[in-house]
């Protein structure tokens, strides 16, 4: 590769990756059962809005099992309560793996204290654990 491709590329993904980090709410998914990312998990956002959820997003975690810009372009991301829920029976299910959880809601709140919220989940088909990243 030339030096002038190298750095094209080199721009060019720098500016891929900050245009996902201009975007406030990234997930990732890993499986503790064979340590790897998990692709193809569905993923819906929704606000709580009074006593009801509203849905804003949705989306599938790509190869690294990650969804980098998950919240909708353009929108504000006010303070509120939010709801992220991996749709994990059907991706075990998919694999032909027995699970317990049809799906892991995650609640969260959003202060304005941060420019960006981060949502690892990592999980197994009988268990699971989250926490806000970074």
């Amino acid at each position: 590769m030339k030096l002038t491709s190298l750095a094209a590329a080199l721009i060019l993904s720098g500016s891929a990756q900050l245009a996902a980090a201009a975007n406030p709410l990234s997930v990732h998914v890993l499986n503790l059962q064979d340590g790897l990312p998990s692709a193809q998990v569905d993923v819906t956002l929704e606000r709580q809005a009074g006593k009801q959820w509203v849905a804003l997003a949705s989306g599938t975690t790509n190869a690294d099992g990650r969804i980098p810009a998950l919240f909708p372009e353009g929108e504000r991301f006010d303070k509120g309560i939010y709801r992220v829920t991996f749709k994990t029976g059907a991706w075990f299910a998919a694999r032909k793996t027995d699970s317990f959880f049809p799906e892991v809601p995650v609640v969260f709140v959003v202060d304005g204290k941060l420019a960006h919220y981060h949502i690892p989940l990592l999980i197994s088909p009988f268990g699971f654990s989250t926490y806000r990243g970074n």
